[in-house]
């Protein structure tokens, strides 16, 4: 199989194990710098052109896609859509998933276990809209937030007010959310392939750290799921509507609760920790369900 992978960094870890596993297992693989794409939108013969040709057909596209270019990213994917080529996340779940908010709303619609959480533009009453997830304290997060980076714990009233008012006055999009007490700075990364969970992981934050991202210090460890916890993670994945995601779950004391499901989840902390072949599962399950066409919305979305 000819395999393309959209990534802006070739030398990144989770790029570089699914070219490594790629090959290993006989297939043709190359990596394309998504914004180094530009596309012939045609009626007849819609393409990818890339280095001043037009890119050859790839049997399957992983995206790797950054949430710092979300936009194009996904433009670019659709189009690859638009071309019949299987993709492994399509555009439309990649998008869905980057929107926090509508994210939260799709699960909540389906019933998966959520942290209490409030949104508002411009909220009459904040004290309202700060005892309606339960009180401080509360989390804070931007919507266009990544690896922990603008989520903020504020552990009292008037410092939940404070915050929420800065942040409105920098006219951010934030939401407002329940915060877990019992899990303890820890949380649960869960990497669903094809509608499984294939590996989990613990991630716990480092001292005096609420936030568990490996990105900030935390640590991870081998985790073994209750039956619910990988119910909740396989239905949200399969709500986003994507073949490979991590989901975020927390130990909360009324059962698991999704924080995030990621569409480009990163594979060396998982990998490390689980030792497990979290690359080549990917690639095993291009293999089975790779054929032309199959895209479920075919760049209508």
């Amino acid at each position: 199989m000819r395999i393309a992978i959209l990534s802006r960094g070739p030398a990144l870890y989770s790029t570089r194990r699914l070219k490594e596993a790629a090959e290993l297992r006989g297939h043709e693989v190359h990596i394309i710098d998504t914004l180094h794409c530009y596309m012939d939108i045609t009626s007849s013969k819609p393409a990818v052109r890339y280095d001043g040709e037009e890119l050859p057909y790839f049997d399957a596209v992983i995206p790797r896609i950054g949430a710092s270019i979300t936009f194009y990213g996904t433009s670019v994917v659709r189009q690859f859509e638009m071309m019949g080529t299987f993709v492994v996340n399509e555009s439309v779940a990649i998008s869905r998933s980057r929107d926090k908010l509508r994210s939260l709303q799709l699960l909540s619609r389906k019933g998966i276990g959520l942290p209490r959480t409030g949104f508002a533009n411009k909220p009459d009453n904040i004290k309202d809209l700060i005892r309606n997830v339960g009180g401080a304290p509360v989390v804070i997060k931007l919507l266009e937030g990544t690896q922990g980076i603008g989520v903020v714990l504020a552990e009292t009233p008037k410092t939940a007010e404070a915050m929420i008012e800065a942040f409105m006055g920098l006219k951010a999009n934030i939401l407002v959310q329940e915060f877990i007490k019992e899990a303890g700075g820890a949380d649960i990364r869960c990497l669903v392939v094809g509608g499984r969970v294939i590996a989990a992981m613990k991630r716990q934050g480092a001292e005096g750290e609420f936030r568990s991202n490996l990105h900030r210090g935390g640590s991870a460890e081998l985790v073994r799921l209750t039956k619910e916890e990988r119910a909740t993670a396989v239905d949200a994945a399969k709500i986003m509507g994507l073949n490979v995601c991590g989901v975020d779950v927390l130990r909360a004391t009324r059962g698991p609760v999704v924080m995030e499901v990621n569409s480009s989840p990163g594979l060396e902390g998982i990998e490390y920790a689980t030792g497990k072949d979290v690359a080549g599962m990917i690639i095993e399950f291009i293999e089975k369900n790779a054929r032309p066409h199959r895209t479920k919305t075919r760049g209508k979305g």
